[in-house]
């Protein structure tokens, strides 16, 4: 499993990566090896308010419809359009291929280091 130490995760396989007051968010390589190659993935628009532990989007497998939950919460800035058209690419390169950058962070206490995150997978 890959887990880059410099990204922070969530219980629900979501990573976060903080640059200033913005936040990149997409799925651990862990969320994505257990869903499966990924056909769809449908997101928020810019603009659209975000609270962390809600669902801001949800991707289809070829498995199931999982939604994804928001690590932290704030106001969407950007969205990932790439991955409209080529979800794939979440498996391919899950810490490349993020969903959305969320500005005006909040809510960042339940966010795991690396190691952290780890152990919770072990027991999962």
């Amino acid at each position: 499993m890959n887990t880059p130490a410099e990204l922070k995760y969530t219980k629900s396989h979501e990573w976060v990566k903080m640059e200033g007051s913005e936040a990149t968010i997409g799925l651990s390589d862990f969320a994505q090896n257990a869903l499966g190659d990924l056909v769809f993935v449908n997101l928020p628009e810019v603009g659209d308010a975000v609270t962390a532990g809600e669902v801001f989007a949800d991707v289809e497998s070829v498995k199931a419809v999982s939604d994804v939950y928001c690590p932290v919460s704030g106001e969407v800035a950007e969205i990932n359009e790439e991955l409209l058209d080529d979800p794939a690419k979440i498996n391919e390169a899950p810490y490349d291929a993020w969903f959305i950058k969320v500005k005006n962070v909040g809510d960042t206490e339940e966010l795991m280091t690396a190691d952290e995150y780890e152990k919770h997978c072990e027991n999962e």
